[in-house]
């Protein structure tokens, strides 16, 4: 099933963020779930979120791969939310 994660970050997080870059990239990688994802933009053109679209048996390993999420671990997200996606387009 495909779900997507939408995460907006605390504010003035930026530089949590920019220190937990690379290790999130990494997770995304190493964790071979990710179908796609990039942050989400502020107005200005900052990061100020994150939209990951995972493929995952069920809701569960999107729960799980959520919260081990390096960013996640270090606290950047004001709120999470996690939602099952169909794939129409793309």
């Amino acid at each position: 099933m495909r779900v997507a994660l939408v995460a907006h970050d605390r504010p003035g997080a930026l530089d949590l963020r920019n220190a937990n870059r690379q290790a999130h990239l990494d997770y995304i990688r190493t964790t071979g779930v990710v179908e796609m994802a990039g942050p989400l933009l502020d107005d200005a053109g900052g990061m100020c979120g994150s939209l990951v679209i995972l493929e995952v048996p069920d809701m569960d390993a999107a729960r799980v791969w959520a919260a081990e999420d390096p960013y996640a671990r270090a606290g950047l997200f004001a709120t999470t939310t996690l939602i099952e996606w169909k794939k129409v387009i793309g």
